[in-house]
């Protein structure tokens, strides 16, 4: 199977073409780079040679060419491509965030500054969360092509770490919103250089960004309200994002507070956290790349490098009455790149892991 990847370029799209590299269904790539359109991929990123020889092409020529198409495009751009693709009866696999609101434009218009060009190829989109969204990704590819709009980096640890509260109603239904915190490396902010992320601006400091204003913001609150049981009251999210100095990562602390039912007393609290972590244990007994952590073993980013794990640990806090949960992932991996190849397997009722089965790297 040929892969199409337009983007190839950027750390998105490189991250994809490794992955793909090793998966055992893929057996050839067509590369697309608006900057770079004529050279070789191993001269850009020459971790490629002798790996994959790769001339980077127009994007229509990838989409005409390929089997399964990838987009690792700035948002807002993507659209024309997925509708080339569905055309061709192929699946488009968006990583950017112009498919991950569904047909709702105006919160997509509102953070992003865009209406959509093609309105109809939202109304059949899957956000590719495939934890949530498994099934009904696998419901709509037997119908035919399928865009993906894979989901943000950000809201992909925070989601990951609150379904199990939510589905289980073990939050809070008093107007208490749940506080998100998440740092994030450089990697994050793309390959295009911004003064940032410059070495001096970044090393030997920690600072939130864009406080109340993120893009991730209403799409974390739209996904948690889709995780909430029908019938009860969906809660409001505060998400803050920092940058850290690492390249790779993004370890968020999430702060649920109980429900009455929950709640307990200080010296219940051990008790009560170990019931907790087995609810998030069974919840995710059966998703290949969730891992809770026993008891005793803090999430933490160097321990999911370059894999698509997302590690959870389960805390309760001393006054018994917030559940703290801690999750790491790499966010170029189960962030974008890892994350896009799982959809791609689910597509394509691949096993779920193909592509996906390297041990973290831990220094």
């Amino acid at each position: 199977m040929i892969a199409g990847i337009i983007g190839a370029t950027g750390y998105a799209g490189a991250e994809l073409l490794r992955l793909l590299n090793g998966h055992s269904k893929i057996t050839g790539f067509n590369l697309s780079s608006v900057s770079f359109e004529g050279e070789k991929m191993e001269d850009i990123y020459p971790n490629f040679l002798g790996r994959v020889n790769a001339v980077l092409q127009k994007a229509e020529d990838v989409i005409a060419s390929s089997d399964v198409v990838f987009s690792a495009l700035p948002h807002g751009v993507g659209e024309k491509y997925a509708a080339a693709c569905i055309e061709r009866k192929i699946h488009y696999i968006d990583l950017s965030a112009d498919f991950r609101f569904g047909d709702d434009e105006d919160v997509f218009n509102d953070w992003y500054g865009k209406k959509y060009d093609f309105p109809n190829l939202h109304k059949d989109s899957v956000y590719g969360l495939p934890e949530l969204n498994r099934q009904k990704i696998k419901e709509q590819a037997a119908k035919g092509a399928v865009v993906i709009g894979n989901p943000g980096c950000y809201p992909t640890g925070a989601l990951l770490g609150v379904y199990a509260a939510l589905s289980k109603e073990l939050v809070c239904d008093y107007d208490m919103p749940i506080i998100v915190n998440s740092a994030s490396g450089t990697s994050g902010g793309g390959r295009e250089p911004a003064r940032s992320f410059h070495y001096s601006e970044c090393a030997d400091s920690t600072a939130p960004y864009k406080i109340a204003s993120h893009r991730h913001s209403p799409e974390i609150a739209r996904y948690m309200a889709a995780m909430t049981p029908a019938g009860v009251k969906a809660p409001k999210v505060i998400f803050t994002p920092h940058l850290v100095p690492m390249n790779r990562g993004i370890l968020s602390t999430i702060y649920i507070p109980l429900s009455e039912k929950w709640r307990v007393t200080p010296k219940e609290i051990k008790e009560k956290t170990l019931e907790i972590r087995q609810l998030y244990s069974d919840f995710y007994k059966d998703e290949p790349f969730v891992r809770v952590l026993p008891d005793g073993i803090t999430a933490a980013t160097n321990r999911v490098r370059q894999s698509n794990y997302c590690d959870i640990s389960v805390h309760v806090d001393i006054n018994g009455s917030t559940l703290i949960v801690a999750t790491a992932i790499d966010n170029m991996v189960k962030g974008a790149a890892g994350q896009a190849v799982q959809n791609m397997n689910i597509l394509f009722g691949f096993d779920e892991t193909d592509g996906l089965k390297a041990i973290p790297m831990i220094f």
